[in-house]
């Protein structure tokens, strides 16, 4: 009696369709298209390119974490890149990283807890936006 055996194709489909599977299950949430203005949720960090200079988009993200009411933890800024971090009200950090993209570009990064609040990330990303 001869058993069938599935094709090495057909197993390399299988495993090549699981490990999509794995590694798109809520990893990537594409909000924008590319560009300034584009949004992306990658692994708990949330990934924005915004009109404005760095100068310009440390400040909005400073006024944002004030009018949020959060505490801040720290506030550092060179010509390239500004930090901030702050915990809210339920003691989650969450750090604002911007960098210089150009005279008026700027790269915003936002983690909220270990493993990311994307809710919660979207909302400190439109009060910045609001204050630019």
């Amino acid at each position: 009696m001869k058993t069938s055996r599935p094709s090495l194709a057909a197993c390399s489909a299988l495993l090549l369709g699981l490990a999509a599977i794995l590694f798109s299950s809520g990893c990537l949430a594409v909000a924008a298209g590319a560009g300034a203005g584009a949004v992306a949720y990658v692994r708990g960090d949330l990934n924005a390119t915004l009109e404005g200079s760095l100068d310009q988009t440390v400040r909005a993200a400073s006024r944002a974490v004030q009018q949020l009411e959060f505490v801040k933890v720290s506030e550092s800024k060179d010509a390239l890149l500004g930090l901030i971090v702050v915990r809210t009200a339920a003691d989650v950090r969450v750090e604002i990283k911007v960098e210089r993209v150009g005279d008026h570009l700027s790269k915003v990064n936002i983690r909220a807890g270990i493993f990311g609040d994307e809710k919660l990330s979207l909302a400190v990303l439109d009060k910045i936006k609001s204050n630019l």
